[in-house]
């Protein structure tokens, strides 16, 4: 199939909120990402919650990233300045390639939403092992906003002009055409 010609697969996600209180009762930013993701016909491999820890973090993330059935990894939480956030410290050093937009993309779509408080948001992505990875802030609007605005389409091969899913798609390996 030409890159002209990809259309929309299901790609194989997990979810990890990173939060040192919540628990699966009152995750609502984690079911918020479950729920974007199945409906937009996306397959939920795993849903996990772990403390605020960067060694813990690490670890979850790692064992995905050495997963071939896992394509993306969505995080919620630690990405702001106060207490124990840690995730941008946890994930960078996993990171093979960095996606330097996404942090300015995500904040200039927040900046809509709560103004300059988007720019506490330490939220990133990368790609690790044929793995795109996306870490966001904890709260249930920002989950919602860099799903709608940015990872419902780049999640999606069919979107033009190049998308994250053709890279993580086995046989794609390229943007899209």
């Amino acid at each position: 199939m030409s890159a002209a010609t990809q259309g929309f697969e299901p790609l194989h996600i997990t979810v990890l909120t990173i939060s040192d209180t919540r628990t699966e009762e009152t995750d609502r930013s984690g079911a918020a990402l479950v729920e974007c993701l199945q409906a937009a016909g996306h397959t939920l491999v795993e849903k996990r919650i772990v403390a605020d820890d960067v060694y813990r973090i690490r670890a979850q993330i790692s064992a995905w990233i050495a997963d071939s059935g896992v394509q993306v990894i969505l995080t919620t939480g630690g990405t702001g300045f106060t207490g124990r956030d840690s995730t941008p410290e946890a994930v960078k050093v996993l990171l093979d390639k960095q996606i330097e937009g996404f942090g300015e993309l995500f904040r200039h779509l927040s900046f809509q939403e709560i103004g300059s408080s988007t720019i506490q948001s330490r939220c990133l992505a990368g790609l690790a092992n044929h793995t795109v990875i996306f870490c966001l802030p904890g709260s249930t609007g920002a989950c919602r906003t860099a799903w709608n605005g940015i990872l419902k389409e780049q999640l999606d091969g069919s979107h033009k002009p190049c998308n994250f899913a053709n890279l993580v798609i086995p046989g794609r390996g390229q943007h899209g055409g």
